[in-house]
Parts: structure tokens; sequence; C-alpha cells
């Protein structure tokens, strides 16, 4: 793939995105044209949505169907943190370091041939790029302007309750929908401000593999990333403030990525206090407080990963009259904000960061701002799985057991081990569980962990099922394919029925089979 030595001449002056390579150009042409002309403004747009990541594209395209006139505006890359920085890239990494872990484990878990030597890391991340270009036209600013959509590229600020202002040219609306998303947040380490450090933004811009990782959090991006770069050989090192991996997880689910992490060659510094981070021009040092800690740790990149930080700065939003603090925009349930005039979606105003999450609302918004609900619904109903893309995966839906007791729901719990699976134990993937918790003295499912090499694709099961209501004695009676990871729900299923064969149950059997002959 030709790279150009310097940024090609469509290349936008703000766009950071490295290399400067064909796929890059291609998705920089796709996704935040050099010279893009403006539309005339209507005099008044039904629905003016501010930022092009997954929320707002969702909003303006289900508007824009409906027959709305509609107004985009992206300060910076159509498709947004999902396909640019996010999602997209990072499952392209996750999948490329779990063909070298196979490939590795073949000869000793499968009898297959013997693999030595090392990979070519900077093909891996050639192939993410051009992934990334290929699918970017789906969120492409051509598509939106096709669909109907008058794009607008440059930063949006609120100049009434009803107008904003793009450049200098003024947007007057019915509604407004807030979609700027959110960035990686910078944690108050002395220092820190003064090195280059990675974060999201920029780790998949890598062209070589760094030889030393050291990565500070340990939530999911943090996990996901440093058993990728572990995988490909690099020295890497998880540092954060927690005593567990993903804390907001079920502790058994850390544990077995725990396990899984240091099997890897990824060391874990629990409980850390950092008190400073510095750069020489060619290393980083994190110095960290209290014993073993006296000698820093030494890398050559460092990569932040500690959270978002919701895009809320230069809205204008006290002239819009829209509430916020530090963790974003407040919206009530049926996510409009102090303004009726104006609604937020996605990371800039929700707890539950996730792409599909953002979907979901821009589902919910449309309805709920152009036609006052009709149709619409309450963030409050949205059933959210999450997943964590570790091997094994982490998925989760509904209540954990801390969550159920603090709302005061008695459950009951069913476990099954997945070395009890034929399936996984056929794939040699026997390293999770499911956890299915039902309301006690019924088969109503309340939440669900699965943990499993495909976590993610089972999760759905159980999210069809809280959903819609069905119990847990109805996923029993389905019949799944044999040999398949997805039986563990079957057995769950049986598991929760032998808890009903009590001993007055079993009597009443014996008292049946005495009298019929």
């Amino acid at each position: 793939m030709h790279q150009h030595d310097t940024a090609p001449a469509d290349w936008p002056s703000h766009i950071t995105l490295s290399p400067f390579d064909d796929a890059n150009a291609q998705l920089v042409r796709t996704v935040a044209p050099k010279g893009w002309l403006a539309p005339v403004p209507k005099d008044r747009y039904h629905l003016v949505v501010i930022g092009a990541g997954t929320a707002g594209l969702v909003s303006a395209a289900i508007a824009a169907g409906l027959g709305a006139r509609v107004a985009l505006i992206e300060r910076h890359l159509f498709g947004g943190d999902c396909l640019n920085f996010g999602c997209v890239p990072s499952k392209a990494l996750l999948r490329a370091a779990r063909s070298w872990h196979d490939a590795r484990r073949a000869a000793t878990d499968f009898g297959g041939p013997m693999v030595s030597g090392d990979g070519n890391f900077s093909a891996v991340m050639e192939r993410l790029r051009r992934i990334r270009a290929d699918i970017s036209h789906v969120d492409g600013v051509e598509r939106f302007k096709a669909l109907g959509i008058d794009v607008f590229l440059g930063g949006a600020t609120f100049v009434a309750p009803d107008a904003v202002r793009v450049g200098t040219t003024d947007l007057r609306f019915r509604r407004a929908i807030i979609a700027t998303g959110a960035r990686a947040a910078r944690p108050a380490i002395p220092g820190l401000a003064d090195t280059p450090y990675d974060t999201n933004d920029s780790i998949f811009s890598l062209t070589e593999r760094p030889k030393r990782l050291v990565i500070i959090g340990g939530g999911p991006v943090g996990v996901e990333l440093a058993q990728a770069f572990a995988r490909f050989g690099t020295h890497v090192t998880i540092v954060h403030s927690h005593a567990q991996l993903l804390p907001r997880d079920d502790p058994d689910a850390a544990a077995i990525v725990t396990a899984s992490l240091i099997a890897d060659g990824v060391r874990l510094v629990h409980e850390a206090r950092i008190e400073r981070v510095s750069h020489d021009g060619s290393q980083f040092s994190v110095h960290m407080a209290g014993e073993p800690h006296v000698v820093p740790l030494v890398a050559d990149r460092l990569l932040v990963a500690t959270g978002r930080t919701p895009n809320v700065e230069g809205l204008g939003l006290d002239v819009a009259r829209v509430q916020y603090t530090p963790q974003g925009v407040t919206v009530n349930d049926k996510l409009c904000t102090s303004n009726a005039r104006i609604f937020a979606v996605g990371d800039v105003s929700s707890k539950l960061q996730f792409t599909h999450v953002a979907d979901a609302q821009a589902r919910l918004v449309v309805a709920n701002a152009l036609f006052f609900g009709v149709g619409g619904g309450r963030a409050s109903t949205l059933v959210v799985p999450r997943v964590t893309y570790t091997d094994p995966e982490v998925a989760h839906v509904g209540m954990t057991r801390e969550e159920a007791a603090s709302a005061g729901q008695p459950i009951e719990t069913m476990h099954v081990d997945l070395r009890e699976n034929d399936r996984a134990r056929l794939d040699g993937d026997t390293s999770g569980f499911l956890k299915v918790h039902v309301a006690a003295g019924s088969d109503r499912i309340v939440g669900a962990t699965l943990v499993a090499a495909h976590a993610g694709e089972m999760i759905g099961e159980m999210t069809v099922a809280i959903t819609n209501r069905v119990g847990l004695s109805a996923l029993g009676k389905t019949i799944h394919p044999y040999p398949t990871q997805t039986e563990v729900f079957r057995r769950a299923a049986d598991m929760w029925r032998k808890r009903k064969f009590t001993p007055r149950v079993g009597r009443l059997f014996a008292w049946w089979f005495r009298i019929v002959r």
C-alpha cells in the first residue's frame, strides 16, 4: 500500500490520522472531505443534529426518512469514535492478535504445525486501516447528503435557544439533538500532560510494534488492548487503582480474564498510586508510591485508558439554556434537556457509553423530539447488554447480583461451568461460565453474565428473553443445536427445573406411580 511522506492535498489540516497512506486518504475523503461546500440553509429545520457519530447519524437518517428537514453538523470525522478510533479498529486489532495466539497454540493443543518467529505487525495495522476505509462509506458524508440531509462541516455553537451557528451560518430549528459524544479522559497525574502519551485516538495509528507498553487503566479498553499487544509480543504492564480488573463486572468473570492476561504475559499492578509520569524523549517512566514500586516502570509507549469525558465544551449550552455537568448534558427519561426544544443522546449524556446504546437512544429520541413522544419511549426501559472483547469474552445483561441486592430484588442464581459443555471442550475453550439470575420463586430472568470465547455473540439470547419477559423455563424448551456453546442456556434451565423438584413434589410422584399400574 502506497504511503505518502506528507499529507495528501485532499487531507484537511485539522485531521490527525496517520500514516498518510492510501487507506487513510480514502477514509478522510469519505468522512471529512476537504473543500466541502455547505448547502444553502433552510429557513427553519425540523431537526438539527450536532455530531455525526452513531447517535447523530442514526437520528438524522431516521428523521430524514420520515420526511423532516434535517441538518447534520460535524466538526471532525463522520462516524465518530466507533468507526475511526473505537469499535472498528479495535476489533480488527483483536482479531489479528487472536490469530497470532491460535497459531502459537496449534502445535501444543491440536497437533498442528510448529510456529515460531515474529509476525508482521505493520501488516496487521495496514489491514486495520484498509478495512476501516472500505466500510466507512456507510457513515460517509456523501451518503447522508444523498438521504436529503443538509451536511455542515465545522464546529457548532448555540446562539439562541432555537438556533445554532456553524462558521458564519446560523441554522434555526424546531428541535435539536446534541450527539457530540465523548473523548478519552486525562487523569490528574503530575507530568502526564507534558508527555506524548497515547489514547484510543492515537494507538491505532501505530505502524511499529512497541517493545514495552504501560497501560494506565484496568477497564474494558485497557484489558482488551493489553491482551492484544501481549499476543503480538509486546511486554505489557497494566497499572490501575482497583483491587481487580474490570471492577464493574462479576468478580468471577474478572478473575478468569486476569488469569488469561497473566498467561499471555501481561504484568498487573493492582491498587496502584501513580505519583508522576515523565518522558525523556525516547521512553516513559511511571513513578508509583510505596513498596515494591520504588523503581519506576519504563516503557516505549504509554496508553491512558481511564474512561471518557463528554464533549460539552464550546457548544454554547448556557446560551441554549441547557443544563450540564462535567459528567455530560443532563436529560430526563425521554432524553430531553432543560430546554424543551433540545434533546441529547449517546456518550455526551448517557452513563452507558456504548455504540449500541447510542443507536438505541437515537431510535427513541426522534419520535420523542418530533412527534411529542408518540412512538418513542423512555431510556430507562432499554435492556442493554455489554461485552468486553478479551479472550475469553465477558458479556453481561440486566442486573448483577449486587444491583439486585441494592434494589431489594431476591434472586436465585443458576451457574453453569463451561467445562461441562461439550463444544467448549472440543474447542479447547473451557475457561468460562454462565450465571443466570432469576427472580426468587419464579423463572423470570433479571440478569445474566456469560464468560466464553464468543460470549458477545451469545448474550443476545438472554437480552431477548429479558426484553420480552421470556422465562428461563421457555429457553429450556427451545432446541439448541448440538454441539454448540449455546447449550449452556438449556443447561441453566434444567438446573432451575431440578430446583423445583422439591421433596414434596417427589412424594407426589412416588404416590402417583404407586397407584398407576
